[in-house]
């Protein structure tokens, strides 16, 4: 299983995560940066299975809860394809 690590310390926005993301998974320039275009990518879009994480994340900034909220989703929904993970900055 491929495993990806996404750092939060270095992730200061949507837009500078939509980046990361879109770079890792090799998403074409057309990719959208909103988390519908997202979904499609997390379930059908990217090469499956695969673990995330994210690393120095915050679960309570507002600027992130939906981004929580759709991985923890779509790792429900893929059944096993995609592992979820999240390390809380403790700082």
């Amino acid at each position: 299983m491929r495993s990806v690590v996404f750092d939060f310390a270095n992730i200061r926005s949507m837009p500078d995560f939509y980046l990361q993301f879109a770079d890792i998974f090799l998403l074409p320039d057309w990719f959208g940066n909103n988390l519908d275009a997202l979904w499609d990518a997390l379930t059908a879009g990217i090469r499956l299975p695969v673990q995330i994480e994210f690393t120095h994340f915050d679960r309570q900034s507002r600027d992130f809860v939906s981004l929580y909220n759709l991985f923890e989703e779509a790792e429900q929904e893929l059944d096993g394809l995609l592992s979820f993970n999240s390390l809380e900055d403790k700082a």
